[in-house]
């Protein structure tokens, strides 16, 4: 499954870093949410996008806005990862890549990593944008673009 602007975020349950079971669509009806997949905590790349998104996570608040973060790692490494990073937002383990597929994420450089994506989902639960790009610059920025213009619509 390829998700399109206009198709709903899908409902998958994952464990979040303290293993409490939690739902992609916890938010639908409440707040606008950014959903971005990830390869890998720790590296390079994935660090840089997560303080991105962390050093920028008052905006998505001030824009009504949740973020969450979907890797393969374990509850345990994203626990490690959030304190050592200071991550105020929501981390999932999507360790049997059920979320990968419910989202259409696709892998990258010839199926040899995972994906890098980013889904923008309005108040009532519907995919507005996705921006799928291996290099970490440009997700928050994006993410944060599109929300402003929803913000508007709104108004």
């Amino acid at each position: 499954m390829h998700m399109k602007r206009g198709d709903t975020v899908p409902s998958v349950i994952l464990k979040d870093k303290d293993k409490r079971p939690f739902n992609t669509n916890s938010f639908k009806g409440e707040k606008a949410t950014v959903i971005y997949f990830y390869p890998k905590n720790f590296t390079s790349e994935c660090t840089k996008e997560a303080c991105e998104f962390r050093d920028s996570y008052q905006d998505f608040k001030d824009l009504g806005a949740e973020v969450i973060a979907i890797s393969a790692d374990s509850e345990v490494s994203h626990s490690k990862f959030v304190t050592k990073f200071n991550l105020p937002f929501i981390f999932l383990s999507d360790k049997n890549k059920e979320a990968r597929k419910a989202f259409g994420v696709q892998s990258s450089l010839l199926g040899l990593l995972p994906g890098r994506e980013t889904f923008i989902f309005d108040k009532k639960g519907v995919l507005r944008m996705r921006f799928n790009n291996m290099f970490a610059s440009g997700h928050t920025e994006k993410a944060l673009e599109k929300l402003n213009i929803l913000k508007d619509e709104e108004a």
